[in-house]
């Protein structure tokens, strides 16, 4: 059944009037004669709203049909008013929007594509298919701001076949039928179906918050609008309270955590020797014995190793740091397979290494049981 798609070419259209053509059950989905909900695809989520006070929860585009999920049904033949969630609508074409000055800069400056795109509940993602540098995306960043004060027009157009063959525009697959476009002059000309702010003044602001290296290419995060104000206000929040904690003055907040972490390095290592220092001393106790059995809470896992060659002797020397549940251990011995494969079968466990020490875990025992264990292979 067609439905007049209305969010196509009135995308502020918030309320709207339209007729029940069917409503099938299981789950509830209604065809609607007319629509302003815009149905999730290309990368945009669906509308949300109400028909007649009944929760549209979800809008999908199947085999030509737009059907909208309802909360309940209502009878076909039905008139009902739809009224959309505005603030996500205008969230939805901000993102949207911005998403289309900051690809179509992205591919004109830089010869790449547009691979994917998505529109999160957190942050909007694109996909691009060479790497680039971050110089190079927030060159991007200040183009499109720039773009944004200037309060372009966005257009949408339906072009024919002829007007269509003579012009360059983006798009990520072939479409078939008429073909809407979307052109923010200067900055983009892109096949698309979803919904955009009519001016690019209308979303706010872009800021880029996250660069990585994906497929080959790379994935930039970014927030439009609202969601880049909030977020902006976030760090301004978080910045205060950390220079707050460290009585740092505006503007000093890196020196002042640089210099914490550096005197976090230094007594990193001052703990790290005393704790070998402990470790020397424990393990003196243990020089007459053949097997030499250690716990020693103090330890760190990167110090098992070189632990357990100190403690070594004519007979196995073990290094054991107590878990949650059970030891961290380091084994150290000519030849300890067997011995290790005894420790795993007897308290459980898992582990590996080379031909002298083997480094894993035990799950169960004590110190003494694990000792008397060993005395008794």
């Amino acid at each position: 059944m067609e439905t007049l798609r209305l969010y196509e070419r009135q995308p502020d259209m918030m309320r709207f009037r339209a007729t029940v053509l069917a409503c099938r059950n299981s789950p509830c989905a209604l065809i609607l004669d007319r629509t302003a909900f815009f149905p999730e695809g290309g990368g945009q989520g669906a509308d949300h709203g109400l028909l007649d006070g009944v929760p549209v929860l979800d809008v999908q585009e199947r085999e030509g049909e737009i059907l909208h999920f309802t909360q309940r049904p209502i009878p076909e033949g039905t008139r009902v008013e739809g009224l959309l969630d505005e603030g996500r609508r205008r969230d939805m074409m901000q993102q949207h929007t911005g998403e289309h000055m900051f690809s179509g800069l992205v591919c004109r400056l830089f010869d790449c594509s547009n691979v994917g795109f998505h529109i999160g509940s957190d942050l909007v993602t694109m996909d691009f298919s060479r790497k680039l540098t971050r110089d190079q995306i927030l060159q991007v960043q200040d183009m499109v701001n720039e773009a944004i004060f200037r309060d372009l027009p966005v257009e949408i157009l339906y072009p024919t076949d002829t007007e269509l063959a003579k012009m360059e525009y983006r798009s990520k697959k072939e479409i078939r039928g008429q073909v809407r476009i979307v052109r923010i002059p200067g900055l983009d000309t892109c096949a698309c179906c979803g919904t955009h702010v009519t001016s690019t003044g209308r979303v706010g602001q872009l800021k880029v918050l996250g660069l990585q290296n994906y497929k080959g290419g790379v994935r930039v995060s970014v927030l439009c609008g609202m969601r880049a104000l909030e977020a902006e206000n976030a760090m301004v929040l978080e910045n205060q309270t950390l220079r707050h904690l460290l009585s740092a003055p505006e503007g000093s907040l890196v020196p002042a955590l640089q210099q914490l972490l550096q005197e976090r390095d230094r007594l990193r290592q001052d703990r790290d020797s005393l704790a070998m220092e402990c470790f020397r001393s424990l393990a003196r106790s243990e020089t007459d014995r053949r097997v030499r059995v250690l716990s020693a809470p103090f330890l760190t896992p990167a110090q098992l190793r070189p632990a357990a060659a100190l403690l070594k002797g004519a007979g196995p020397a073990l290094v054991l740091v107590p878990r949650e549940q059970g030891f961290s251990f380091a084994l150290c011995m000519d030849r300890p397979e067997d011995t290790a494969r005894a420790l795993y079968e007897r308290f459980g466990g898992r582990g590996g290494g080379r031909q002298d020490m083997i480094q894993g875990t035990l799950e169960t025992g004590s110190p003494e049981e694990i000792r008397r264990f060993l005395e008794a292979l």
